[in-house]
């Protein structure tokens, strides 16, 4: 499988700041690629640059083998993208802002009549295309701005936390569309999100920091390689409790289980086969990307 988006040694400076600081990465075709980062840490400058609404001051970027600095009408033909606010026209219908946008990549009626009726029924909209956006819920318009980036079919998807704030029927819909077309259509996904769980399911997961990237790998390595897994016992005889102590081993008491924070999953083993007699009821849990965005930056990546 090739890569879709090369980057290397990308850079933008504005004056001392150093928005994106001589990066690169590579995306594979059909993949989910996570992109994380706080806000300021470069996420959305990368994405303008990469979708030419940005100038670079250095470094290449590809787009299917096409350089931005030469092929970027070919590339912005490929390419659709959810932005983290609506780019829509509020007085314009759905159908009125779908049709324009269809307009700017010549596409047919026919192809553009097959696209909506799928888009439409996939994100549930059919009922709402004689509505003006400005009627709409967030939610409603949040589906809209998704069909609006899929209605040319491209075949790199960008998409700048698109599902903040929504609620979880529409959440769903989204990701059940876009796994459907990755599976179909073998779409690549570039996502940026603050949902710790969408970033879970991702290939590949870049974490950048005031304009560096930190960690580039899939998650259950970086898991492995930066998050603590836990080992929660929910029965057990008291004696455990002074067994661990004896043990040096450093666990935490909650009201209905206790809790140790592993070196790996060999010591959970170790634990549970020693003190077998003791303990009736536990799970060992796998660590998360919340600690591994904790542990490679320092900061805490919260949820909105």
């Amino acid at each position: 499988m090739g890569n879709i988006v090369e980057i290397k040694n990308l850079k933008k400076y504005y004056k001392e700041v150093k928005a994106v600081d001589d990066i690169s990465f590579n995306v594979k075709k059909g993949s989910l690629f996570a992109f994380l980062g706080l806000n300021g840490a470069g996420k959305s400058t990368t994405i303008n640059i990469i979708a030419g609404v940005l100038d670079k001051d250095a470094g290449c970027v590809k787009i299917d083998d096409l350089d931005i600095d030469t092929d970027l009408n070919k590339i912005t033909n490929t390419i659709g993208i959810v932005f983290q606010h609506s780019v829509l026209d509020e007085k314009l219908s759905v159908l009125d802002n779908l049709k324009f946008r269809a307009g700017l990549y010549n596409i047919s009626k026919e192809v553009f009549k097959t696209n909506l009726e799928f888009l439409s029924t996939k994100l549930e909209f059919t009922d709402l295309l004689n509505r003006p956006l400005n009627k709409l819920s967030g939610g409603q318009k949040r589906r809209i701005d998704i069909a609006r980036a899929l209605i040319h079919n491209p075949t790199l998807l960008i998409l700048d936390e698109p599902t903040t704030g929504l609620d979880p029927v529409t959440r769903m819909l989204v990701w059940n569309l876009i796994g459907e077309l990755r599976k179909n259509k073998n779409l690549t996904v570039f996502l940026t999100t603050h949902y710790m769980e969408e970033a879970s399911e991702a290939d590949q997961i870049v974490i950048i920091d005031e304009g560096k990237i930190v960690a580039n790998d899939t998650p259950i390595n970086l898991k492995n390689k930066y998050a603590n897994d836990f080992l929660k016992i929910y029965s057990y005889n008291k004696k455990l409790l002074s067994a661990l102590k004896k043990d040096n081993i450093v666990f935490t008491e909650h009201n209905e289980h206790l809790e140790i924070a592993l070196k790996d999953v060999a010591e959970a083993k170790d634990i549970i086969i020693k003190h077998n007699k003791l303990i009736t009821d536990f799970e060992v849990i796998k660590g998360k990307m919340d600690n591994v965005f904790l542990n490679v930056t320092g900061k805490q990546l919260k949820e909105f």
